[in-house]
């Protein structure tokens, strides 16, 4: 009895196929991109002399593991954060900003230049809470500036322009009026009202 010879594989059309999967995989698959912060850094600054800070002149804000708001060692709303952050920064306790509107309490933060928001979290912490807190601390420094910047930009030429539009106004290539002057407004307020956040791990 003759031996059958065994059938042959086509292998090109299994290239083929093989060729087709890797093709549909690599155009159907999605690469999710990271999201973060869009934060600049502050430069490092070599001192070597020990600042003192007093203590009502920090702002405590600590984030549990239980993604519960503690300001001041009190439980706090998100949705009030701003308002007390505010009310702290522009308190003018020594009376020597000009420019503050706040209470003039004598035991909260001196004057903004002072004022120091320290924000802490703990390792369980969830990120979207983190990132909320953050974003509300940052927006308190904001009304703050926007509102300075309305004041300043109606004696400066700048009418009804807030901090924000001023900074996108100073980045648009397309802008017509005079940027060196607009610079000058952005950086006095700045001065004004510096962005003292300090994380705290």
């Amino acid at each position: 009895m003759a031996k059958r010879s065994a059938p042959e594989v086509n292998a090109g059309s299994m290239a083929d196929i093989a060729f087709l999967l890797l093709i549909f995989f690599l155009v159907t698959t999605t690469i999710e991109k990271d999201s973060g912060i869009n934060r600049k850094l502050p430069p490092i600054e070599e001192t070597e002399e020990d600042v003192i800070i007093k203590q009502k002149n920090i702002f405590t804000v600590l984030l549990n593991g239980k993604d519960q708001l503690l300001v001041e060692d009190e439980l706090m709303e998100l949705k009030d954060l701003r308002a007390a952050a505010v009310e702290f920064l522009d308190n003018n306790g020594d009376q020597s900003c000009t420019y503050c509107k706040g209470a003039k309490d004598p035991s909260s933060s001196d004057n903004p230049d002072k004022a120091i928001i320290s924000l802490k979290n703990e390792r369980e912490t969830s990120y979207a809470a983190y990132i909320s807190v953050q974003n509300e601390l940052v927006a308190a420094y904001n009304v703050l500036r926007n509102k300075r910047a309305l004041e300043l930009g109606s004696e400066k030429g700048f009418l009804d322009t807030n901090f924000v539009q001023m900074q996108k106004n100073y980045k648009d290539a397309r802008f017509v009026g005079n940027k060196t002057k607009l610079k000058e407004v952005i950086d006095q307020i700045k001065v004004e009202y510096p962005q003292k956040l300090s994380e705290v791990q």
